[in-house]
């Protein structure tokens, strides 16, 4: 697998800012990690990835800064358009959706460029949304967002045709969302996949993206739900190395003030609690599942999908979910084209923790020697997990 990390945790909307990231946070996150070469998953905001899919000659001043940095591009994150650090996200982070041509238009934009960046023969990947927020949603707008996937990934084929670049589109299914989880993408895929037919989808250029706090958040077995997708014969191009908060015991009123840390405005925190009978019981965000009044049952452990440093363990009562990351990136590694996939960190929290960033560069190191030695080392060697721990503790625990 190849190691990235998302570069939608910085505000940049222009070709200046995002090479000013490199330079200041992805270079020296780099170094400070102790790699050779590093990739970064670019996200590229949509006024951005028109102007480097029309300008060769900004394209070149990206490429050049990247191989400056010892960095290299083979993934871009295109689910958020446009203005994710706005003072409040929420529900704008899902539009247009992919009944929109906006939505085709700008990824095959992203791909343009990402073709443009990798080198001779390639794989890329592309991470979108799941269709878009499951309401409103009709049968018409289902079948819309059918052919626009289906148009886009023949694109993708005629790409690869033109460029000899092979770039992969991966629906990432997230809570609330048309395609909540990972069964669910399945199920609506599956039926819709075939390589030539006008109106399928092309299975060899859609897939999953396996996000895995969300995978957490839905209470999902990873192993399980990894090997459905290969029995399903999708591909997952990508995973986004993620954790989600959890909470053993939301009756305890020490967790619920914990939790209330991490009620911030910007960003929807899905919550979900898992009953008793095996129930998942869901709630759009975490400020409503702490409401005294329409909050969730409390007899079940509840996961939030809210992203936290993969290094960094909250403080008790609260806990994250890496032995699902660590399980789901296990279960992926196992399928045929499992080392294939992209393997991308996606902490895009850090400046909304409570208690703040901290030092980004060194945040972003930790979790990318937390990566290698935990994820990426073999399975049986101990010491790669030993390690792992003892790059942990090289941050201060800003979650405490």
């Amino acid at each position: 697998m190849e190691l990235s990390y998302c570069t939608n945790v910085h505000p940049a909307e222009d070709l200046d800012g995002v090479l000013d990231q490199l330079s200041r946070y992805a270079g020296p996150a780099r170094r400070a990690a102790g790699l050779d070469r590093l990739g970064v998953g670019l996200w590229l905001p949509a006024p951005l990835a028109h102007r480097l899919a029309s300008d060769s000659a900004a394209r070149d001043r990206l490429r050049d800064g990247l191989e400056a940095e010892g960095l290299e591009v083979r993934t871009i994150n295109a689910f958020p358009y446009t203005s994710f650090h706005a003072e409040v996200v929420k529900l704008d982070v899902y539009r247009p959706d992919w009944t929109d041509p906006r939505r085709a238009d700008y990824t095959l934009e992203c791909a343009r460029v990402l073709a443009d960046l990798l080198p001779e023969g390639g794989v890329g990947s592309i991470s979108t949304l799941p269709l878009g927020w499951r309401f409103p949603w009709t049968p018409t707008e289902d079948d819309l967002a059918t052919a626009t996937l289906s148009r886009v990934s023949h694109e993708l084929r005629e790409l690869r045709e033109r460029t000899s670049r092979t770039i992969r589109l991966a629906i990432e299914p997230e809570p609330g969302c048309v395609l909540d989880t990972v069964d669910d993408i399945v199920g609506w895929l599956a039926p819709r996949l075939g390589p030539t037919a006008l109106g399928r989808i092309d299975p060899e250029f859609v897939g999953i993206c396996l996000d895995t706090c969300h995978l957490a958040t839905s209470f999902a077995d990873p192993v399980e739900t990894v090997r459905r997708v290969g029995a399903a014969g999708i591909r997952i191009p990508k995973v986004q190395a993620s954790a989600a908060l959890h909470i053993a015991d939301p009756a305890e009123p020490a967790a619920r003030e914990a939790l209330t840390a991490f009620a911030e405005p910007r960003y929807l925190h899905q919550t979900r609690a898992l009953a008793p009978d095996g129930a998942v019981i869901r709630v759009d965000d975490l400020p409503d599942a702490l409401d005294e009044v329409d909050g969730l049952r409390t007899d079940g452990p509840w996961r939030v999908h809210f992203h936290v440093p993969l290094h960094l363990e909250p403080e008790h009562p609260l806990s994250s979910t890496t032995d699902v990351l660590r399980r789901a990136v296990a279960a992926v590694r196992e399928l045929p084209d499992g080392d294939d996939a992209h393997l991308d960190v996606e902490t895009y929290t850090w400046t909304v923790l409570p208690g703040g960033a901290g030092d980004l560069v060194e945040g972003i190191a930790s979790e990318l020697r937390w990566a290698v030695a935990e994820l990426l080392g073999d399975p049986d060697d101990g010491g790669a997990n030993a390690s792992g721990r003892a790059a942990a503790s090289v941050t201060e625990a800003v979650l405490s």
